[in-house]
């Protein structure tokens, strides 16, 4: 009994357009016939187990190791709740809540504290309510376009010291992205102008590691508000005793670990990307990531309380929220905008824009 061995035909897609691509036998190269561009095989083969060596990947957490109260821990923490907006707020007995500290209304009732994670971590305040009004009014300064009488108009209604629950996720991120990278090149001859586009396979892996990546666990607390108030130096983190929340207030947290992971790696994943692609040199006429993925080791998570002062003011019958950074003094928030202003700040913009082209094209045409 006899037997024939066949050889499977391996079938190339051109990097550069996607089509299939074949041998051309005058030639001696694989060509596309779609794009033209032809390709010595071994190129072809390098690319082919680039493009094999892609994975998937695995960025997961453990999030069932958090702490729990002890009995009598939380015997002097009531929780007060906001019949306006929902919000819940811890506080020892020596706080009284009177107004959320969020929408600025009535606290209705408190409960006693129960069946609540407890924080592994506190940064607490530095910075005290004096502070905080002295960066609401710095950050009225030198604005073109805010209100003129919103200045001397706009009242504080409320100053609060809260304690902001966030989620610290830990982890070793071993990263790695394939790009296609092009240079162009440009020349002219008597009759012909030319361009050459040459395609490149870039790789950039490594392990970078990440510590302390906040997710605020507060659905009261706009995200980019949050985010704006980083960085919060976790140096100056301790472990958390009650006697940190006398005289503030404590969010209590309604976003879960859980919840808060795509997130966390969502950032992860863009920082880690961004420092693989500042490794990739600027001769490159385009760099385009076509696959990437991160795989955690070592992946913890922690929660931690941030200090931050809210500022609620009103003005013209609408609320204004600020923001300051307890530990940093770092202040955010946003303003009313003059719309009167605002036209002619435009306006004499678009006037010098245009007086600047108009002279540009006359020394053109001289």
């Amino acid at each position: 009994m006899t037997g024939m061995e066949t050889e499977s035909t391996i079938q190339y897609k051109c990097p550069c357009c996607g089509g299939a691509i074949s041998f051309d036998s005058t030639a001696q190269k694989m060509k596309c016939p779609y794009c033209d561009t032809e390709f010595d095989l071994e190129t072809l083969k390098s690319y082919d187990e680039g493009l094999k060596a892609d994975r998937g990947d695995d960025m997961s957490w453990d999030t069932g190791s958090f702490g729990l109260w002890q009995e009598g821990e939380d015997e002097e923490l009531s929780v007060y709740i906001c019949s306006s907006c929902g919000g819940e707020i811890i506080a020892d007995e020596t706080v009284s809540a009177s107004h959320c500290p969020f929408c600025g209304n009535p606290v209705i009732f408190k409960n006693r504290l129960s069946g609540e994670l407890k924080p592994d971590c506190v940064i607490p305040f530095k910075l005290d309510k004096k502070a905080a009004k002295e960066a609401l009014r710095k950050h009225l300064e030198g604005k073109r376009l805010l209100p003129k009488v919103f200045k001397s108009e706009n009242h504080i209604d409320e100053i609060k010291g809260v304690y902001v629950p966030f989620w610290l996720f830990d982890a070793t991120a071993d990263t790695r992205v394939r790009y296609r990278a092009t240079t162009v090149r440009f020349w002219s001859d008597a009759n012909y102008n030319y361009t050459a586009t040459s395609f490149y396979n870039l790789f950039r892996s490594g392990s970078l590691g990440f510590e302390h990546v906040p997710v605020d666990g507060s659905l009261k607390m706009p995200d980019d508000l949050m985010e704006s108030l980083e960085p919060f130096d976790f140096s100056e983190a301790v472990d958390f005793q009650t006697a940190y929340l006398s005289g503030y207030f404590a969010d209590k947290y309604d976003v879960t670990a859980e919840e808060s992971i795509n997130r966390a790696n969502r950032r992860i994943r863009a920082s880690a990307e961004d420092t693989l692609r500042n490794t990739v040199s600027p001769a490159y006429t385009s760099v385009i990531p076509e696959n990437s993925s991160v795989c955690f080791s070592g992946s913890r998570t922690r929660y931690a309380l941030y200090p931050v002062w809210l500022l609620n003011t009103t003005w013209n019958g609408q609320k204004y929220t600020f923001a300051m950074n307890g530990q940093t003094g770092k202040f955010v928030g946003d303003l009313p905008v003059d719309k009167g202003m605002y036209a002619r700040y435009f306006a004499t913009i678009a006037a010098v824009s245009a007086a600047v082209s108009y002279g540009l094209m006359w020394l053109a045409l001289m």
